[in-house]
């Protein structure tokens, strides 16, 4: 389907941002005005000085962020237009004009005494940068020369394009094939895949994924060196700020205590039974004798439909987080009229789906919808991300309104958790309801068990190149085929479609993010089973999560939903919820 054959309402209104093409231009001309901030050099010392520095610098970021935003936007439209990559080309370009116009602040501010830094966390004026003034007092030993700062902001926009050219290589080259599909040839692409996939047709999953696969594996030397070269970028960088490891570096720039990470790699681990017990059971209820990878997906529930139409599937979101109170079903009300979304899958467009936010605006949802459970599923997750940002940017000044990463899989994933505990309990045949376990259990293997795996791909990945050990698409592949077999078991076929696996995963160009969908997914099934058990109280202390943006590290975020990562107990909630899952499945099943 080409773009303007897909109907008003379902298209997103960029229009919010920018009218036109013409208004960007001039936002982007005053935008190149705005870059004057080395004049503040030598006088951070002055607090005046200093807080007219950062007030300034606001409105810089809230400019940029419009004009990023819009850029973005209609990129991920279409990719092939050339004008709309040249604007994301641009925006690279300002960027790193200005990241070398500021390189001067952090050494300076590195400088000045513990005395003065300290005295600027007491005084009111400065309230809106406590946070990331308390930051920037950790960051003193790895703050560098101005000379070396300056130098490593102008590296940034050449050592960034990894991720421009994997996402080139994955929405426009990408040699994907025809294939034939509910009596139709069409071209296979990322949203059809994943709705073969998901189809009972056996040999229809095999040829997809045989043909799908193919496409990557004719690329793979392409994508090998790409990947290399983001790993080789995050080793740079965590040498050149005096890290001891790329993940160190991550963890710090994150503000979350490693003892998060270790918890949650020693979690997964102690539930792999219960995992390889799962895949057993796919395999025992398909009647499989052979159980390969493209059948993972397979539905194990058969006489249940849930192709709903965008609309219907948008109404009945609503529907199931009422528990989240009036003012939430209001705001969803609002971004479905009000034209926030993009739905149609279309030539050229961004495969995948995902929320941007624009301060000043409201934010945006890139889908590609397709009348699948899962699709269902994406509308609540992206919803998620959305209103997580709205509030924040409602309650917290533009300088504390941007959440961190660690925490940004959380409010989606509560949406997804409580939707599907509404399903469940409206479940009016025991077939919905194995359908719906059947789901939850294998969402909890995709965005838990499946993104700790990756976690572990990429910090082992980064491991070999800091031992000085090249990456090759050999080493990769064998891997992450080692790594399939510690997570899934013995009970699937381990072919080396499979362990070509990494080379499709777009967000191994975010370095370390994966880990957070399983930290999210964790915390999500803590916080929702607060609010479906204690109501009112639960949802209050939700909201003022929702609401913190960067106020504060992202651990003591979560605290305030009653979450504690730093212990045990979350970790051990979420594996136990899966257990008991997969008992109250396989006892349904009679298995």
């Amino acid at each position: 389907m080409l773009r303007d054959q897909v109907q008003e309402s379902r298209r997103w209104a960029i229009s919010d941002i920018y009218a036109s093409d013409e208004e960007w231009e001039s936002d982007f001309s005053r935008a190149r005005g705005m870059i004057n901030f080395s004049r503040y050099a030598g006088k951070l010392c002055d607090k005046a000085q200093l807080l007219n520095f950062l007030k300034e610098n606001d409105e810089f970021s809230k400019l940029i962020s419009r004009l990023a935003g819009y850029a973005l936007m209609k990129h991920d439209e279409d990719s092939r237009v050339s004008k709309y990559a040249s604007y994301k080309s641009r925006i690279g370009m300002l960027y790193s004009d200005y990241a070398g116009e500021i390189a001067f602040f952090e050494p300076e501010m590195a400088r000045l005494s513990e005395e003065y830094l300290d005295s600027l966390l007491k005084d009111e004026a400065f309230s809106d940068y406590d946070y990331s003034l308390a930051l920037l007092i950790k960051r003193k030993p790895h703050v560098l020369s101005e000379g070396e700062e300056k130098l490593l902001a102008l590296s940034a926009e050449s050592m960034d394009t990894f991720q421009d050219i994997f996402g080139m290589i994955d929405n426009a080259d990408l040699p994907l094939p025809e294939i034939e599909f509910e009596g139709k040839t069409c071209k296979l692409s990322h949203g059809l895949y994943g709705l073969i996939m998901h189809s009972s047709d056996r040999e229809k999953r095999k040829e997809a994924y045989e043909k799908y696969y193919g496409a990557y594996k004719s690329l793979l030397n392409t994508i090998t060196q790409t990947y290399y070269g983001n790993v080789k970028k995050d080793v740079f960088y965590s040498k050149a700020y005096k890290f001891g490891s790329c993940l160190e570096r991550a963890l710090f720039d994150e503000d979350v205590d490693r003892a998060v990470y270790d918890n949650l790699l020693a979690a997964v681990e102690k539930s792999f039974p219960a995992m390889h017990r799962y895949i057993a059971d796919r395999k025992r209820i398909l009647g499989y004798e052979n159980m390969m990878f493209s059948d993972i997906y397979a539905p194990l529930v058969g006489d249940v439909e849930f192709k709903m139409t965008y609309e219907e599937a948008y109404e009945y979101v609503i529907k199931g987080l009422a528990p989240l109170g009036e003012e939430y079903q209001k705001l969803l009300k609002k971004a479905f009229n009000e034209r926030w979304i993009d739905v149609e899958e279309t030539e050229g467009k961004r495969s995948g789906a995902y929320s941007a936010g624009v301060y000043g605006v409201h934010p945006f949802v890139l889908l590609n919808y397709q009348p699948t459970l899962s699709n269902v599923f994406t509308i609540a997750h992206e919803m998620g991300h959305s209103l997580h940002t709205y509030f924040s940017n409602k309650n917290q000044p533009y300088a504390k309104s941007d959440y961190r990463i660690f925490v940004a899989e959380v409010a989606s994933t509560v949406n997804e958790v409580l939707l599907l505990k509404y399903m469940y309990a409206h479940a009016e045949s025991d077939s919905l309801k194995k359908y719906l376990l059947n789901y939850y259990l294998d969402t909890i293997r995709a965005t838990l068990h499946r993104q700790t795996l990756f976690a572990e791909f990429e910090f082992k990945a980064r491991d070999m190149v800091e031992r000085g050990e090249p990456l090759t698409k050999e080493n990769l592949c064998a891997l992450y085929a080692d790594l399939g077999k510690r997570y899934y078991g013995d009970a699937i076929e381990h072919d080396y479609n499979i362990s070509c696996e990494w080379c499709r995963i777009p967000h191994f160009y975010t370095s370390f993010y994966v880990y957070k969908y399983s930290t999210g997914i964790i915390t999500a099934m803590n916080i929702a089973n607060r609010i479906l058990a204690e109501g009112e109280s639960a949802v209050k202390d939700y909201f003022a999560f929702l609401s913190g943006g960067s106020s504060t590290d992202p651990v003591s975020l979560l605290k305030l939903a009653g979450v504690d990562l730093t212990k045990s107990q979350p970790f051990e909630f979420a594996m136990s919820e899966f257990d008991k899952t997969l008992r109250q499945f396989e006892e349904l099943m009679g298995l």
